[in-house]
């Protein structure tokens, strides 16, 4: 028999999350996951914008040496990524930028 999880099995992410609204409210708003697959991580996402990312980073703490960096789609998105543990969750912090590059690797 397998296991359902239940909103319970996400409540870790979830207090993580309200506790951040109320911590730091003038922040920029991102995107938010709270996934069953990962039930004890959150995860916050900015799309074309490293300043909120670079904003979310500072305020939590997160070391810029662990910061990934790395590119995808042919080189036409850039990605930012660090994980903290933060309030007995994993704290994911994404964000996503175009490069500006068309497919081949060329600037417009």
């Amino acid at each position: 028999m397998s296991h359902h999880l239940t909103m319970a099995d996400l409540a870790t992410p979830l207090r993580l999350l309200r506790l951040l609204a109320v911590d730091h409210p003038d922040l920029p708003a991102v995107n938010v996951d709270v996934s069953t697959i990962f039930p004890n991580q959150l995860e916050l996402v900015s799309h074309d914008d490293f300043h909120a990312f670079e904003a979310w980073r500072s305020a939590l703490g997160i070391q810029p040496e662990t910061i990934t960096y790395a590119e995808q789609s042919g080189g036409r998105t850039r990605l930012l990524r660090a994980a903290v543990d933060y309030a007995g969750a994993r704290l994911c912090l994404v964000a996503y930028s175009s490069t500006h590059r068309q497919a081949g690797g060329e600037a417009p």
